[in-house]
C-alpha cells in the first residue's frame, strides 16, 4: 500500500471513453502528461463491473438510511394494528418508485447521476396534513412549546382516520407530482434556474445542510458512542486515508504486480467499510438499536408486484391539494439545487434549460406513480447521496442504473425491504449526519463565487439564511397554532412555512434579483471563475460542447423530439445545443461515465472558469 501526497483531488467528468481519464481538454498538455502518469484511473483503465456495483452498494445504503429515517419518521406516532396494509410493503413501493425515478432520471431526464429518494420536503407536509386530521388525546406543555399528542388508544373516536390520513397524504404526493410534472412541461424550471446565480443556490445549500439536524440528531441518540464511532471511521476512510492507493491483486506476486493496479480504496468504500464495521459491532455486542415500530420480517411477504390500487386509491382532498402544492414547490427548489451541486462536484457546466425541465417532468411523473402506489413519500433528488458524490470523488451514470434496478428488485420482495429496518438507528444518524455535512460545507465554498465582501451580498446572505432557519422554529414552538379558519389554507401555510430550503430559495432569489448590483458582484461576470457565468450567450464553446454532450438526449429519444409538440420543445436541446457544433452528436453510449481520476490539483491558471462547474 502506497500514499500519495495529500493534495487536493478535483472532481472531472471523463469523455467519450469509458476509462477513468482526465479531461485532457482541461490541461496543458505537459500538465495533462504529468496528471496522467500519476492518476489511478488511466492507470486501471475502465472502471470494473465490480467497482461499480460497490460503488452502487453504498450509494443503496445511503438512500436506504433517508428512507426509513422518512418512513419512521411519518409512521412512529401511528398505533400497531392502526393500518389495513403492512407498512413494509409502504417501504417497497418507496423502494420501486426511487428505483424507477433514479434510471429515468439518469437516461433521459437531467441526465446527471443523481439518485432520487424523499426529502424532507415531502414529509414535513405530510406530518402536517396527518396532524390536522387525526384525533387528539390532549394538549400538554413542553419546554417553552405546546405539543400535541395523537390519540392512539382503543377508546378514542375516529381510530380509522389512521387509514383514511394515509390516503390523503398519498393524495397529497400525486398532487404534487401533476403540479412540478406540469411546471416542467411548461420550461418554468429552466426559466427560473437562469436566473438563480451563486447568491441564491449558495444559502438553499447550507440551509439544505442544517435543515436535517434534529432528525439525524434524534436518530443518533439511540447510541451516541456507535454513532460516534461511525463518524469517526467515515471522515478517516474519505479524508486522512483517501490518498492511500491499495493493491487490486495484492495475492500477485510484486513482479507481476505492476505500479498500474493501485486504486484509493478507503476513499472509494468510506461508506460500506464503516456501516459494515458498525452494523457488526452492534449485531454482537447484541446492542438494541433497530427500530420497533415496523412489524417483524416474517409478515411481510418475499416477493410482491407493487400495482395502482391494491389498497385504497389517494384521497384528493382539498387538504390534500394545499398539501401537494407546498411539497411540489419545496422539491423543486430542492432539486435545482442538486443538480447544480451535482454538476458543481463534477466540474460539468451549469444544467441547461431542458435538462431541468425534463428532470423535474420525470420527478413529478414518479411521484404520481409513487402516490398510486400507496407510498406516502413522493420522489425528489437526494441530497446526502450528491454529498456521498463528494465523499467518493467519483460520480458516475452507470452506477446510478445499477443503484435505480438494485431499488426496485428491493422494491418487488417486501421481505427484503423489511430487513432493511434492521440497520442500527446511529448507522442512519451517522451517515446522514456525514453526507448532509458535505452539502453544507459545499454551500459555504459557493460563497467566493460573489463578491462577498460586498454589503449587499452579505444581507441577501444572512438574510436568506437566518430567516429560513428562523420561520420553522417560531412555527413549532408558538403557543397558538397558526389558524386563518379555513383548514386547506393552513394545511398550506404550516407546511411552507416549515420548509426551510424552499424558503431559502425564495428569500435569495427575490432579494438577489430585486436588489441591484453589478454582474461581478454578483458572480454572474464572464471574469469571475466561476460555473454561474455560464449563461448562454457569454458560454464559451468549449462549455457548450460539453454541456450538450453531457446533457443531451440519447440519440434515440433525440429523433422523437421532431415529434414533440411545440409548446413542450422546451424538454428538447436547442439546435445549437443538441449536436456538438464541431462535430455532430455525441455516440451511442458517450459520456456514459462520469467517474473522476485521482490526480493532482492543477494549478488555478489552468482552469477554465464555465467549463469547470
Amino acid at each position: 500500500m502506497s500514499r500519495s501526497p495529500p493534495r487536493p483531488i478535483p472532481l472531472l467528468s471523463v469523455g467519450s471513453q469509458d476509462a477513468l481519464t482526465p479531461l485532457p481538454s482541461l490541461l496543458p498538455p505537459l500538465q495533462a502528461q504529468t496528471s496522467s502518469s500519476h492518476s489511478w484511473a488511466s492507470r486501471c483503465g475502465p472502471p470494473t463491473w465490480a467497482l461499480r456495483c460497490l460503488l452502487a452498494l453504498q450509494h443503496f445504503l445511503v438512500l436506504a438510511s433517508l428512507l426509513c429515517a422518512s418512513h419512521l419518521l411519518l409512521l412512529h406516532s401511528f398505533p400497531q394494528g392502526g393500518l389495513s396494509y403492512s407498512p413494509a410493503q409502504l417501504l417497497a413501493s418507496s423502494f420501486f418508485s426511487c428505483g424507477l425515478s433514479t434510471v429515468l432520471q439518469s437516461w433521459m431526464g437531467s441526465r446527471l447521476p443523481v439518485v432520487q429518494a424523499p426529502s424532507l420536503e415531502f414529509l414535513i407536509p405530510a406530518l402536517v396534513l396527518t396532524s390536522q386530521n387525526l384525533p387528539l388525546a390532549n394538549e400538554t406543555r413542553g419546554n417553552a412549546s405546546l405539543s400535541l399528542r395523537l390519540c392512539k388508544l382503543a377508546g378514542c373516536r375516529g381510530l380509522e382516520l389512521w387509514n383514511t390520513s394515509l390516503r390523503e397524504v398519498s393524495g397529497a404526493v400525486v398532487a404534487s407530482g401533476l403540479l412540478q410534472g406540469t411546471l416542467g412541461l411548461l420550461g418554468v424550471p429552466g426559466r427560473v434556474f437562469h436566473y438563480c446565480g451563486p447568491l441564491v443556490l449558495a444559502p438553499g445549500l447550507v440551509v439544505a445542510g442544517l435543515s436535517a439536524h434534529r432528525e439525524v440528531a434524534q436518530f443518533c441518540s439511540a447510541h451516541w458512542g456507535l454513532a460516534l464511532l461511525l463518524i469517526l471511521l467515515m471522515v478517516i476512510c474519505s479524508q486522512h486515508l483517501g490518498s492511500c492507493q491499495v493493491p487490486l491483486r495484492p495475492w500477485r506476486p510484486a513482479s507481476a504486480s505492476s505500479s498500474h493496479s493501485h486504486i484509493p480504496a478507503f476513499r472509494l468504500l468510506s461508506v460500506l467499510t464503516p456501516v459494515a464495521c458498525i452494523w457488526l459491532t452492534s449485531a454482537l455486542l447484541g446492542l438494541s438499536v433497530t427500530p420497533q415500530q415496523l412489524p417483524a420480517p416474517s409478515e411481510a411477504p418475499w416477493f410482491w408486484l407493487p400495482h395502482p390500487g391494491e389498497w385504497d386509491w389517494p384521497l384528493l382532498t382539498p387538504r390534500a391539494l394545499a398539501a401537494g402544492i407546498s411539497m411540489a414547490l419545496a422539491a423543486s427548489i430542492s432539486s435545482l439545487g442538486c443538480y447544480a451541486l451535482c454538476g458543481q462536484l463534477l466540474h460539468l457546466p451549469p444544467p441547461p434549460a431542458h435538462a431541468c425541465s425534463r428532470g423535474l417532468s420525470l420527478e413529478g411523473l414518479c411521484s404520481v406513480l409513487a402516490g398510486l402506489l400507496g407510498s406516502p413519500m413522493g420522489t425528489a433528488s437526494s441530497f446526502p447521496n450528491v454529498g456521498t458524490i463528494s465523499l467518493f470523488q467519483a460520480g458516475s451514470r452507470r452506477v446510478a442504473y445499477l443503484v435505480g434496478l438494485l431499488c426496485m428488485g428491493v422494491g418487488l420482495s417486501p421481505r427484503l425491504a423489511q430487513l432493511l429496518t434492521t440497520i442500527p438507528l446511529p448507522v442512519v444518524g451517522g451517515v446522514l449526519g456525514v453526507t448532509q455535512a458535505v452539502v453544507l460545507s459545499a454551500g459555504f465554498s459557493s460563497f467566493h463565487l460573489a463578491d462577498i465582501d460586498s454589503g449587499r451580498n452579505v444581507f441577501i446572505v444572512g438574510f436568506s439564511i437566518f430567516m429560513a432557519l428562523l420561520l420553522p422554529r417560531w412555527l413549532r414552538e408558538a403557543p397558538v397554532l397558526l389558524n386563518t379558519g379555513w383548514s386547506p389554507l393552513d394545511v398550506f401555510l404550516r407546511s411552507l412555512l416549515a420548509e426551510p430550503i424552499f424558503l431559502a430559495g425564495l428569500l435569495g432569489f427575490l432579494l438577489e434579483n430585486t436588489i441591484s448590483g453589478t454582474q461581478l458582484e454578483r458572480g454572474l461576470s464572464q471574469e469571475t471563475p466561476t460555473s454561474f457565468a455560464a449563461k448562454k450567450p457569454r458560454m464559451p464553446q468549449k462549455s457548450r460542447k460539453k454541456a450538450a454532450q453531457e446533457y443531451g438526449l440519447p440519440l434515440p429519444i433525440q429523433m422523437l423530439c421532431s415529434c414533440i409538440p411545440q409548446p413542450q420543445r422546451c424538454l428538447c436541446p436547442v439546435p445549437e445545443d443538441s449536436g456538438d457544433v464541431e462535430g455532430g452528436h455525441s455516440k451511442a453510449g458517450e459520456t456514459e461515465d462520469l467517474l473522476s481520476g485521482s490526480r493532482e490539483a492543477r494549478p488555478a491558471s489552468s482552469r477554465e472558469g464555465p467549463g469547470n462547474y
